[in-house]
């Protein structure tokens, strides 16, 4: 599956169920781990891992395989690792710590979607 399709059913996937601020970060020129970045926030701990479990259902329903899951056992912050795209699930005070698109700054930002309750 080619990056711009997978980014397609993970951005959908998330949509799906609702995800709130996903921001989608391209760091290829910054690292050699991933080209993508997708970060998103869930309203609850069930909603963040209920987003993960879809993006990696999405994924297989589509021939990918992710390489890794980490972070489900807690379900406050839940990584995605679909090897050229690296998602992130979070609560929203995890991702308020944590930051990550001011960490990313100087990665170009692609998408910043903002939730359907936010529209």
């Amino acid at each position: 599956m080619e990056t711009n399709e997978m980014k397609d059913v993970v951005i959908n996937a998330l949509q799906d169920l609702k995800a709130d601020n996903i921001n989608v970060l391209d760091v290829k020129a910054r690292t050699s781990v991933t080209d993508l970045m997708v970060i998103a926030s869930g309203t609850s701990s069930r909603h963040v891992k209920s987003l993960a479990d879809n993006v990696v259902s999405e994924i297989k329903g589509h021939g990918g395989k992710p390489l890794g899951v980490e972070g489900a056992e807690s379900n406050d912050w839940i990584l995605v690792d679909l090897g050229e795209i690296v998602v992130h699930v979070m609560m929203p005070a995890t991702r308020s710590f944590y930051d990550l698109e001011r960490f990313w700054q100087d990665s170009d930002e692609i998408d910043q979607l903002a939730s359907e309750t936010q529209q």
